[in-house]
């Protein structure tokens, strides 16, 4: 392009321009006439992030930015077409400029910053109610990050946030929620709105809470996210995930009148009455020393709350989930279990342990001092 054009367009974008932002399209000539590209970027990646330059961002990247695009770092290209993309008219216009700009930088020197703008578009398509087509950029984009040594973590944020999305449309709640934790490890939460924190963990706590294969929370409820549920009128479904996770059916029957405030909750009420009876079977089996669990089905239907006709499909759906390992005699009515699945402990749960580790403590000692009574003076003290 011309560039006495650009030096014109320039000047009536400085004279167009708040007076507090003038002084940015002098550093921006002064960086442009000089050729100094790294510093242009700079500068107009700060500009670009000032909420008053909205109105002149896309006018700035169509008319001036492409015109030395391929002299600038790709990322930092594609973080300026993302930021005027948002002053698009609608999500239709918006699509084309991103896919214009995906092509742009679709190049073997550029693949992080092609993944960075197809995400971006496939949120876009998203919107536009095409999951297809969202699904099948986002594929794309995990085979070529899957290729990389190592990614800026914008990226990750950008393409877990994303992909988080498409799996809460399609209704996959367990991978929206590895994908939407995974978000929030490659971001700092501080970056995150009071209110963007609270609504996503709201959507984590109930995908959890309605997902057939998430059984254990301990990355949710250790996550500092989950605290800004607190003091809010949500705060319950904290609450739940705990009772959930300890396996308290007291608490659990507390909570549940909450169940209708969500639509998704209220219409998974039996399976979260099953959840809960399995947490409650593993909790009961956590509570006994590895030398006691052989359980009667009695027993079992007494703390779980499951009629006794029941308790044996409730076990062998514990032993399918990988929950608890063992064996089951349905003779004798008795479940035997060898192992039970880790997870975060509370207060009360980490009290129960002290007192076990007490009690072996106890039992080592006084076999000690049996066999030192029995040995005499052939054990050496």
């Amino acid at each position: 392009m011309d560039p006495e054009v650009i030096s014109n367009f320039l000047s009536e974008q400085r004279e167009s321009a708040p007076e507090e932002l003038q002084q940015s399209f002098l550093t921006i000539e002064d960086y442009w006439d000089r050729k100094l590209w790294h510093q242009l970027t700079d500068v107009l990646v700060e500009y670009f992030n000032t909420p008053a330059s909205a109105s002149q961002r896309l006018p700035l990247f169509r008319s001036f930015i492409l015109s030395f695009a391929e002299k600038i770092n790709q990322l930092k290209f594609v973080s300026l077409g993302l930021l005027a993309a948002t002053q698009c008219s609608d999500d239709q216009e918006r699509l084309t400029f991103l896919t214009s700009l995906t092509h742009k930088v679709n190049k073997p020197s550029s693949q992080d910053a092609y993944i960075y703008a197809l995400v971006a578009a496939s949120d876009v398509k998203l919107r536009l109610q095409d999951l297809q087509s969202a699904r099948k950029d986002l594929d794309t984009a995990e085979r070529i990050l899957e290729t990389f040594d190592s990614v800026e973590t914008e990226v990750h944020a950008t393409f877990y946030r994303i992909n988080a999305s498409y799996h809460q449309a399609s209704l996959d709640f367990a991978a929206y929620y590895k994908n939407a934790l995974l978000y929030l490890a490659c971001i700092d939460l501080s970056s995150l709105s009071t209110e963007d924190a609270q609504v996503r963990a709201y959507d984590l706590s109930v995908a959890a809470l309605i997902s057939e294969s998430i059984y254990n929370f301990g990355e949710l409820l250790l996550h500092p996210i989950l605290d800004s549920l607190l003091s809010t009128p949500h705060a319950w479904l904290r609450d739940l995930l705990f009772a959930f996770n300890r396996g308290d059916l007291a608490a659990y029957s507390v909570l549940e009148n909450n169940l209708s405030k969500s639509t998704l909750l209220n219409q998974h009420k039996t399976f979260l009455w099953q959840k809960i009876s399995l947490s409650a079977l593993t909790e009961a089996v956590f509570r006994r020393p590895p030398h006691d669990r052989a359980m009667t089905f009695a027993t079992i239907s007494s703390e779980t709350n499951v009629q006794p006709a029941e308790i044996e499909i409730l076990i062998m759906k514990a032993l399918s989930l990988g929950l608890l390992r063992g064996s089951i005699d349905q003779v004798a009515e008795i479940a035997r279990i060898q192992w039970v699945q880790p997870k975060v402990l509370d207060m009360k749960q980490i009290e129960s342990m002290r007192l076990r580790l007490k009690d072996w403590d106890s039992s080592v000692n006084q076999l000690g001092n049996w066999i030192e009574g029995v040995g005499k003076d052939v054990w050496a003290a």
